[in-house]
């Protein structure tokens, strides 16, 4: 079988090159360089509202005096491990990397502080023509990011369709580099998220999606996370940047045209593809994040905590953690002050 060539190596060594020229600029976890604080955020080609953040410059209007340094990563599991070495401080990784990140081995000192989408039909199992149903899936072989939302519904579907995950060939490949393995005939299924999905549809057949998934008991969402250290040293900059979403997320329901137009500079899609994309995803204003569906307030996590509980002893019993936290151990990862603080 052939190589399968992937971004990652690439990705990580580009995002330890910024955290030494950061570092070294303005200390570890962001810091101060001549009386200007750096913010070091992740981001993924996702068509949600933080592209508009990005691409509309949103939170560097709302603060002239911050130096805000954009990192482009290809999944959460690839986030996690920037985290770990200290070259963000805010980022986008999906529900399941989340998890990961806050159980053993890894534990790291982070906290949920936004949830940039729910997962619908934007992430998908997609099959090459031929194969009718997840049960057929067993002793193909099939791509996916290891350690993302996306590894984890894969994980989740063939659980629920009764094959054992080790009869199945699961191969890591992020979205670009599945979709070249696809065309090469080099796999026969993926499981992953538009754009790239869009790609693998056109001529591959849908098995199931993280929409229905979810109302099988196995939601997923993208999440926003920010290190307890800056989060403590830089409450102004998180509380920015939570109104910055927000206001993206206003303009993706009630001008979704000037969104799209903005999400498609990024992803190098056409507006009326990338409102397409958008339209996938169900989008949460801070005030809404605010209620007990999803963050909570303090004293009263929500069922985001449970959300992340759940999904930590499944990928136990996957093995891909070590240990599952108790479900207050999730709630205490919900960055529920920070948030009222910015909804308010």
């Amino acid at each position: 079988m052939p190589a399968f060539p992937s971004r990652r190596t690439v990705l990580l060594a580009a995002a330890v090159a910024l955290t030494a020229s950061t570092t070294a600029a303005c200390g570890a976890g962001g810091g101060d360089a001549g009386g200007r604080t750096t913010v070091r955020i992740a981001y993924q080609a996702i068509p949600n509202a933080d592209l508009v953040v990005k691409n509309q410059k949103l939170l560097e209007k709302a603060l002239p005096d911050v130096d805000v340094k954009w990192v482009k990563f290809e999944s959460g599991g690839d986030v996690n491990t920037a985290v770990v070495a200290g070259a963000v401080d805010l980022g986008l990784a999906g529900s399941s990397p989340v998890t990961k990140g806050l159980s053993a081995p890894l534990n790291i000192p982070y906290k949920v502080v936004w949830i940039h989408d729910l997962i619908g039909d934007n992430e998908a199992l997609v099959a090459k023509p031929g194969i009718g149903s997840v049960k057929e899936l067993a002793g193909k072989k099939v791509a996916t990011p290891f350690g993302s939302t996306a590894h984890y519904s894969l994980l989740a579907a063939l659980t629920a369709a009764g094959v054992d995950p080790s009869s199945v060939r699961t191969i890591d490949l992020q979205p670009q580099d599945a979709l070249a393995a696809w065309k090469r005939g080099d796999i026969d299924a993926a499981y992953v998220w538009t754009p790239t999905l869009s790609e693998l549809a056109k001529d591959g057949k849908v098995l199931v999606s993280s929409r229905q998934l979810a109302q099988q008991g196995k939601p997923t969402a993208d999440l926003g996370v920010v290190t307890d250290a800056f989060a403590a040293k830089h409450p102004e900059v998180v509380t920015a940047w939570i109104k910055a979403q927000d206001r993206a997320v206003a303009q993706a329901r009630n001008a979704p045209d000037e969104a799209a137009r903005s999400i498609g500079a990024e992803l190098g899609l056409p507006a009326d593809e990338a409102k397409r994309q958008l339209s996938e995803l169900v989008l949460l204003s801070a005030e809404e994040q605010t209620g007990p569906d999803y963050l909570g307030t303090p004293g009263a996590p929500g069922k985001l905590a449970a959300n992340l509980h759940d999904a930590a002893v499944f990928l136990k019993g996957q093995k891909a953690v070590d240990a599952v936290p108790d479900e207050a151990a999730f709630g205490r990862a919900l960055a529920v002050e920070e948030l009222g603080r910015a909804a308010n």
